[in-house]
């Protein structure tokens, strides 16, 4: 049985007097059945980490440059979130794809770099609304996975996140079919990357408008692993029922 997991992303919000919302997460996270990641801005990690140390709950970065050091001004790399206390890093997300350019080949290398800081490296993929629309979800799907997956991905290095692009935000979910049918989809690719025994034990968590009303119909479909979670995760009382809807 693959432990659910229940990632926040906070993206470009947060200030130090949101490191409140993280404690309060923390109060109540022993005992949870599903494995608990916030992922706040890289200025908070450190002082969340600091905070946040013993109680269960991991924290991760959002993004990696795909270089240890160098001359990359404005970049992080996955060795500095790991210095920082980061256990995990968010690669691939659809705002990165879209308004930074990320392909797969780059998102690619970036997963690489997590894994050799020794993160876990979430890996998002997701198609557009017209892409949906045309017929073309698995097809995306395949070639985000296969472009954007290194050989070599375990349950101890990996989570794929399925993300469509026309969720994100809007309120407006797939139906339980169609996420069923896209991790299903998803899993045989991974068992092709990585193996039967591997590939079986990724975990595939669902983004894309997850709140506490719609997430215990959405863990409620067998081949869903987890949440990666957006602006539900800023709140902690939002954020522990949907992790309560994951453990129950």
């Amino acid at each position: 049985m693959r432990c659910k997991l229940v990632a926040g992303n906070w993206k470009m919000n947060g200030m130090g007097q949101s490191l409140g919302q993280a404690e309060e997460v923390a109060k109540f996270a022993s005992g949870q059945d599903a494995e608990l990641l916030i992922c706040p801005p890289f200025t908070l990690i450190s002082r969340m980490h600091d905070l946040l140390q013993g109680t269960g709950v991991f924290v991760g970065g959002q993004d990696c440059h795909a270089n240890a050091s160098g001359p990359n001004t404005g970049d992080i790399s996955a060795e500095m979130l790991a210095d920082s206390g980061a256990t995990h890093v968010i690669i691939g997300h659809s705002e990165r794809r879209q308004h930074h350019d990320e392909t797969d080949s780059q998102v690619r290398t970036k997963v690489a770099a997590a894994w050799r800081a020794g993160l876990v490296a979430i890996v998002c993929i997701g198609e557009s609304e017209s892409m949906r629309a045309s017929g073309r979800t698995l097809e995306v799907v395949k070639e985000q996975i296969s472009g954007s997956v290194p050989h070599g991905a375990a349950s101890g290095s990996t989570v794929v996140a399925y993300e469509p692009i026309w969720s994100i935000g809007t309120g407006k979910t797939p139906s339980h079919s169609e996420i069923a049918e896209v991790h299903d989809f998803v899993r045989s690719e991974l068992v092709k990357i990585a193996g039967k025994e591997s590939g079986n034990e990724i975990r595939i968590i669902y983004g894309g408008s997850v709140n506490p009303k719609n997430a215990a119909e959405i863990f409620s479909i067998q081949s869903v692993d987890g949440a990666l979670v957006g602006g539900a995760s800023l709140q902690a009382a939002d954020f522990l029922l949907i992790a309560n809807c994951a453990a129950s």
